[in-house]
Formats: C-alpha cells, sequence, structure tokens
C-alpha cells in the first residue's frame, strides 16, 4: 500500500477503538516501554496524544520519565517550515491545544535535538523494518536527522501489525524500537 492509502486505513481503523480500547491499549503500550527502557538522568522528547485522532496516550510514560529523575522534552510544530522547536517540560501550566489540537508547549526553555537520549515518535503504521507512517509532514523524520548517532528512536503502535509500504523515500528515518499492545521489536538487529 502507499503510504496515503495507509494513512486512510489506520486513520479508519483508529476511530473504531473505544475510549475503554485506546485506554486500555495505550497501559499495555506504556507498561512495555516502562518494563524496558529506563529513563532516568536522560532527555527524553516524547509527543503528547492529539485527542481526536485517537493517539494514543503517553502521559503515563510522561509521569515516570520525571518521577524517575529524567528530563522530559516536548515539541512544538511550525507548519510553516514543518519543523519542531523543543522545549523542556517542567509543569502542565507550559501547555496549550494549539489549533491542530497538539498539546505544546507555550513557552519555557528550549533544548537542542542533538541533546536527546531518546525520540518517542507518534505513527499511524509501521513496517518490519522500522519505518513508519505519519501524517505526511515529515516533522519527525526532520527532527531524527539531527539527533546524536546514539540517540534511540521509538514508535508507539495502537495495533499489533506491520504493513508493506510501496513509497519509501530515501529521507525516511527508521525506527531502532517499537512498542505495541504485546511486544517490543528492535529493529538495529
Amino acid at each position: 500500500m502507499t503510504k496515503s492509502e495507509i494513512r486512510k486505513h489506520y486513520k479508519a481503523k483508529r476511530s473504531q477503538l473505544s475510549p475503554y480500547e485506546l485506554a486500555k491499549i495505550s497501559a499495555q503500550v506504556q507498561a512495555l516501554v516502562l518494563n524496558s527502557i529506563r529513563f532516568s538522568a536522560k532527555y527524553v522528547s516524547i509527543f503528547l496524544p492529539i485527542e481526536q485522532q485517537k493517539e494514543i496516550s503517553t502521559y503515563g510514560l510522561l509521569e515516570d520519565i520525571l518521577l524517575k529523575g529524567g528530563h522530559p522534552v516536548l515539541s512544538k510544530a511550525n507548519f510553516s517550515d514543518h519543523s519542531l522547536t523543543l522545549y523542556h517540560y517542567e509543569h502542565p501550566s507550559q501547555l496549550e491545544i494549539s489549533t491542530y489540537g497538539i498539546p505544546e508547549p507555550k513557552d519555557g526553555r528550549t533544548i537542542l535535538a542533538s541533546k536527546l537520549d531518546y525520540v518517542i515518535v507518534p505513527l499511524l503504521a509501521l513496517n518490519s523494518d522500522g519505518h513508519r507512517v505519519g501524517y505526511g509532514k515529515g516533522f519527525y523524520d526532520r527532527l531524527l536527522k539531527q539527533c546524536k548517532p546514539d540517540c534511540i528512536f521509538i514508535g508507539l503502535s495502537l495495533f499489533d501489525e506491520f504493513v508493506d509500504i510501496s513509497d519509501l523515500h530515501q529521507d525516511d528515518v527508521p525506527l531502532h524500537l517499537c512498542f505495541t499492545p504485546s511486544a517490543m521489536y528492535d529493529f538495529r538487529k
């Protein structure tokens, strides 16, 4: 399938999830992440869910990063050049919902992508090599290219399945790890 077809299919599939199913899947994925990775003293870029898109909840991960002494980093999207500005997250009062429904920082101390140890990346679907399909604007592909060589890119998927992506592009950056409701996949092997 093309990325466009995959986006359409997985947006429709997400829309069928009940609030209970979404909460249950989110909890399963977050538990796997927290059992596998220690974020203490690490700089972790994390996305917050766009609720109307039924994105996986990451609030439990954000809380754990804070509790374990990690440094959560949130991004703010610039839709004119499709870039992300990174901010050190300190308190919920920093957040506002953008016109696109994205919980984003409105202020704070900015962080360079080269400082990040982990980037938790949103996705709609992915293939068995760790290439993901997002919303199609390239925000995260641009961000990941700015990270240091040993930064780990982590996807979170609502579904336990891979897709065939027929139109991969040379600028697509694959994930290192992905967590689904029932498994962790390591694409570095």
